[in-house]
C-alpha cells in the first residue's frame, strides 16, 4: 500500500461520524503535524534545555531555539505526539497545548485548517485518541519520506479530499512531471549560471497551490549546483493548500513569510517586487468577477504602471490576467533579466478578434519581444480536465538567435498511458518525453518526425518572426444605392460628395502585418467587388497564435475503390446476420 492510501486509511475511524467529504479536513492537518513532529524529534530535548535556560536568564529564546532545533520552526511543549499517547484522558487538552507549543509561523498553519474545531469534534466523538495514535505511529521523518516524496503525498491525500468534495483538485497542484518539463525550460539555457558557486536566484508562483512547483524547482537547481540558493515566493488562495505549502517551505528552511495567503489578482501580496524565475499554473477558465471591481480600477487608474495596463480579457477566462500579473513581476533586464513559464488552455492562443482584451495582451506581449516559446502537451495530463494544454515560455532576456522570434513546439505525442488514471488524468511524460521536449527547445531548430504511417512527415518544432502572428483587421465599405440603383453621395461633412457606406454590406478583412494592405485589397476584393473602399479610420491591429493550424498536415483520402470494397464487405456481413434472423 502506498504510504498515501495507508494515511488515508484513517479515514476508516472517521466513517459514520464524519461525512466523506470531511475527511480530509482531519487527515490533511494530521498529516502536516506529524511531519512538523517527525522533523523535529532529533533536537526536542536539546529545544526544552535550551527553553529553560532561556527563559530563566529573562532572555527572548527564539533565536536560540530556532538554531537548537535546526529547522526554520520549534515546539517548546514538553510533549511530543507519542508522548500524548501515554495520557488518555487529557488527548484533548495536551494535544492542544502541543499545538500552541509551535512558534507563530508553524502554529499559523493550524490556525489555517482550523484544526481547534476538527480537534473539539473528534473529541466529542470519541475518536481523538485513537486518531492521534493511528498517525503518531506514521514515520514521516525526512530521512524516510523526501521532500519530494512528501510533496507528492500530500497532493494525492488532496486529490482524494476533492473528488469526495466535488472539487476541483487540478485547482491545487500540478502532475510532478509537468513541473519537472517546465523547470527544465526555464533553466537550460542558465545551466552554465546557475553552477558557479555562491548563486542566489529568486522564484515566484503566484497560484502556487501545495509549493509543488517552487519545490521542484529547487530540487532542480541542488541537483545542478548544491551551493545555490533558491529563495523561493509565493500566494495561495485555497486555505488547507496555502497551509500545506506554508509547512514545506517552513521544513525547507524557507522564509515562510514569503507565502502569502490571499487572491493574487485582487490583492497583490508582493506588490513592488520583481524575481529572477517565475512558474505557474493558474486555474483554467476560471471567471474573475469576484475581483472585477478591484482588477478594474488597477486597470482604469494604473494603466502600464499597474499590472494590466495593455488589456483586460473577457470576465470568464482570467487565464491571462495571471500572465499579464507574472510580466509585472520580471526582474528589468538591467538587473538581470527574468525568465518565466505558465500554463494555459488553448483560449489564451486565439480568442478575441483585433482590438478586444485578448488580442492586446497577445499584441504587448509579441511587440515587446517577450515570448520565447509555446509547447503543446498531450490531453488528459491534467487531474481535473482532458483539454489541450500549452506551457507558454516568456522572457525579458532572450539569447540573441531568439530575438524577434517565437517557437511553437507541438509535444502532443509526447505521452505514455498511465497504469491507473488519477481522475482525468489518463496520461503521464517519461523521463525520455521531458529530455526530448527540452532538447527541441534548446537546440531551437525546426524539427519534424515521422507519422504512423512510417512516410510522411510531421512538423514537432517550427520558428516564427514575432509580426507573423499580427494582422490588420480592415473593414470594406460599398457604396449605398438608391432604388434605381444609383450611388448615394453625402451631402454634408467628410463624406460630402462622396458615396455613402451601406451597412448592410460592411465587411472585414484580416490582413497579415508583412503585406502592404493595399496590395492585398487590389489582389483579394477588388476582383470580387469593383466599388469597395477601405474605411482607414476603423483599421485595427490584432494578434493571434493559431497553434494547431501550423502543424497541421494535409493526408489524402484513401482511394474510393478500397471504401467502396470495404462498404461491400460490412454490407455482405449484414446481409448474412440479416438472413440468419429470418431463419
Amino acid at each position: 500500500m502506498s504510504l498515501s492510501s495507508l494515511i488515508w486509511s484513517v479515514a476508516e475511524l472517521l466513517r459514520g461520524d464524519y461525512k466523506q467529504s470531511d475527511y480530509g479536513k482531519v487527515i490533511l492537518p494530521f498529516t502536516v503535524l506529524r511531519r512538523l513532529d517527525c522533523v523535529l524529534e532529533p533536537t526536542k530535548k536539546a529545544v526544552l534545555a535550551e527553553n529553560e535556560a532561556r527563559t530563566k536568564a529573562k532572555v527572548n529564546p527564539e533565536p536560540f531555539l530556532l538554531r537548537k532545533s535546526g529547522a526554520s520552526f520549534y515546539n517548546t511543549c514538553p510533549m511530543d505526539l507519542k508522548a500524548l499517547m501515554g495520557d488518555q484522558d487529557h488527548i484533548q487538552a495536551n494535544l492542544l497545548a502541543y499545538i500552541q507549543g509551535f512558534s507563530p509561523a508553524a502554529r499559523d498553519i493550524f490556525e489555517r485548517f482550523d484544526f481547534h474545531t476538527q480537534v473539539d469534534k473528534l473529541a466529542k466523538c470519541n475518536l481523538l485518541y485513537a486518531v492521534t495514535e493511528k498517525f503518531a505511529a506514521f514515520d514521516l521523518h525526512p530521512d524516510t519520506v523526501s521532500n519530494a516524496e512528501m510533496g507528492t503525498v500530500f497532493e494525492e491525500l488532496i486529490r482524494r479530499f476533492a473528488e469526495l468534495s466535488n472539487e476541483t483538485a487540478g485547482h491545487h497542484f500540478t502532475p510532478r512531471e509537468v513541473i519537472r518539463l517546465m523547470v527544465n525550460l526555464l533553466f537550460v539555457v542558465d545551466d552554465e549560471i546557475l553552477t558557479k558557486p555562491g548563486i542566489v536566484r529568486t522564484i515566484y508562483d503566484p497560484a502556487a497551490g501545495t509549493g509543488g512547483m517552487l519545490s521542484v524547482a529547487g530540487e532542480h537547481l541542488a541537483e545542478l549546483n548544491p551551493n545555490a540558493q533558491l529563495t523561493m515566493y509565493g500566494q495561495e488562495l485555497n486555505d488547507e493548500s496555502y497551509a500545506i505549502c506554508k509547512a514545506d517551505m517552513l521544513i525547507k528552511g524557507q522564509d515562510v513569510r514569503n507565502i502569502i495567503a490571499g487572491n493574487t489578482l485582487s490583492d497583490d501580496g508582493h506588490r513592488g517586487k520583481t524575481f529572477d524565475y517565475m512558474l505557474s499554473n493558474p486555474p483554467f477558465g476560471v471567471e474573475w468577477k469576484k475581483v472585477e471591481r478591484q482588477v478594474r480600477r488597477e486597470h482604469e487608474t494604473e494603466g502600464f504602471n499597474g499590472r494590466f495596463g495593455p488589456g483586460l480579457p473577457r470576465v470568464s477566462d482570467g487565464s491571462l490576467l495571471f500572465l499579464l500579473h507574472l510580466i509585472s513581476k520580471m526582474r528589468p533586464l538591467r538587473d538581470g533579466g527574468c525568465r518565466f513559464g505558465i500554463v494555459l488552455n488553448g483560449s489564451p492562443l486565439f480568442t478575441g478578434g483585433a482590438g478586444s482584451g485578448e488580442s492586446e495582451i497577445r499584441r504587448y506581449v509579441l511587440e515587446n519581444d517577450l515570448l520565447e516559446a509555446i509547447i503543446a502537451l498531450p490531453t488528459d495530463m491534467f487531474y481535473n480536465t482532458g483539454i489541450s494544454t500549452y506551457i507558454w515560455i516568456l522572457s525579458n532576456r532572450k539569447p540573441a538567435a531568439r530575438k524577434g522570434k517565437v517557437q511553437l513546439v507541438d509535444a502532443s505525442s509526447f505521452w505514455q498511458k498511465m497504469r491507473k488514471s488519477l481522475g482525468s488524468k489518463r496520461k503521464e511524460l517519461s523521463d525520455e518525453h521531458i529530455a526530448r521536449i527540452t532538447r527541441l527547445f534548446g537546440e531551437f531548430k525546426e524539427a519534424t518526425r515521422l507519422d504512423e504511417d512510417g512516410k510522411t512527415e510531421v512538423p514537432l518544432s517550427r520558428i516564427f518572426r514575432n509580426e507573423d502572428f499580427g494582422y490588420r483587421t480592415i473593414t470594406v465599405e460599398r457604396p449605398l444605392r438608391d432604388e434605381a440603383g444609383k450611388i448615394v453621395l453625402g451631402a454634408k461633412g467628410k463624406l460630402k460628395g462622396q458615396p455613402q457606406p451601406d451597412s448592410s454590406l460592411r465587411d472585414t478583412e484580416n490582413v497579415p502585418l508583412h503585406e502592404d494592405v493595399e496590395e492585398y485589397f487590389e489582389r483579394e476584393v477588388l476582383p470580387h467587388v469593383p466599388d469597395a473602399w477601405i474605411d482607414h479610420e476603423k483599421t485595427k491591429v490584432g494578434y493571434e497564435i493559431p497553434f494547431n493550424r501550423h502543424f497541421y498536415v494535409y493526408r489524402p483520402p484513401r482511394p474510393l475503390h478500397e471504401i467502396d470494397e470495404e462498404l461491400k464487405a460490412v454490407s455482405g456481413r449484414i446481409m448474412a446476420m440479416l438472413e440468419g434472423l429470418a431463419e
